[in-house]
């Protein structure tokens, strides 16, 4: 079949990606939208979604302020003044996504050569992904093996929505299951990016979710001294999404050992500073407070006492510098900070 029959569905994927990118809630959505437009063919199918008309049929016309138009790549097309009345603000929710929509939208992702296109596509699966009809859609089209295969994409940006599109079908706890064999790669992603990057940002939040419960936790035994060195070089917003998947991990008792084994930065007891941005020493109370209630056999503790650099000689040793920390900081002008602290304390 010639290039007339290809046009026409490249067309109306784009179309799609352009209606579903508005209204998603995937963040980075304003590094996308200002891309290059894309071209119609004679044969879009146009005349189905509110908000888009054809005043010739070479061309596509985007009533201006839809949403549509704020947010599709497509080349806006002033339309006649007759056509103004009529223009309303289109309304369209990934919810509403078809399963064959789903089924192109992976099937363009696997054949596209621009990493633009990819970016957007990836953009509009993630905000599918919100729902979790779709997130079983995802699943069950093995939407989830082709997805994960661009965390190893040569652009950036496509990691990144990589990520973002795998961290809301995480959601799913069936969709764990498969999501969970990538996480040896998720954790390189995170060594492996520069500090405070949007990829070492989207993979945290992937490994968020999937720590959320037990099941998993154990596949983040050997990440504890990665996730407790971002802590003293990265931005808050890091440290906030680190101290997430710590606190969830130490809320596991039987996370606690390798925990407390693990290899820890000395400076990390510094963070209980009252500079520390209060989102991040609230969460890092708290995971102190898990810590804290973790009680060790005398045995346990000599054998910890004699390891180099671990976390519990740095926090919860006699030796350690957190319990004159935690004191200075009941006078924090926080009330809740005072009360964690307060807790621990007693």
């Amino acid at each position: 079949m010639g290039d007339g029959s290809v046009a026409p569905r490249l067309g109306n994927m784009k179309a799609l990606l352009g209606i579903v990118a508005g209204a998603g809630a995937s963040y980075g959505i304003y590094k996308l939208i200002s891309g290059g437009s894309f071209k119609r063919n004679k044969k879009s199918a146009t005349s189905e979604s509110p908000g888009v008309r054809s005043s010739h049929p070479s061309e596509v016309t985007l009533q201006p302020g839809t949403l549509l138009a704020k947010v599709s790549g497509l080349d806006v097309v002033c339309p006649r003044p007759a056509d103004v009345a009529s223009a309303d603000i289109i309304h369209q929710s990934p919810g509403n996504l078809e399963p064959q929509h789903l089924k192109m939208l992976l099937s363009c992702l696997q054949t596209s050569n621009n990493p633009s296109d990819r970016c957007r596509i990836l953009l509009t699966l993630g905000n599918a992904a919100a729902f979790t009809v779709n997130q079983n859609l995802i699943r069950e089209f093995e939407g989830i093996h082709i997805i994960a295969g661009f965390l190893s994409d040569p652009a950036a940006e496509v990691r990144v929505q990589t990520l973002n599109a795998l961290n809301n079908l995480c959601m799913n706890i069936q969709n764990q299951e498969q999501i969970k064999v990538y996480v040896p790669q998720v954790l390189e992603l995170i060594e492996m990016s520069p500090v405070n990057s949007d990829l070492q940002l989207g993979a945290l939040r992937l490994l968020t979710n999937l720590s959320v419960t037990d099941k998993h936790q154990h596949l983040l035994k050997e990440s504890i001294t990665l996730l407790l060195s971002l802590l003293v070089v990265s931005n808050e917003a890091l440290q906030v999404q680190a101290l997430k998947v710590l606190v969830n991990l130490s809320s596991n008792p039987d996370m606690m050992d390798d925990i407390v084994q693990a290899q820890a930065p000395a400076s990390v007891v510094l963070l209980f500073d009252a500079r520390t941005a209060t989102t991040v020493l609230l969460r890092l109370l708290t995971f102190a407070g898990n810590l804290k209630a973790w009680r060790p056999s005398a045995q346990v503790a000599d054998e910890l006492r004699r390891k180099q650099d671990c976390l519990f000689r740095v926090m919860l040793d006699e030796s350690s510098q957190l319990h004159s920390r935690l004191i200075q900081l009941l006078s924090h002008p926080d009330g809740e900070i005072q009360a964690q602290v307060a807790r621990i304390l007693t």
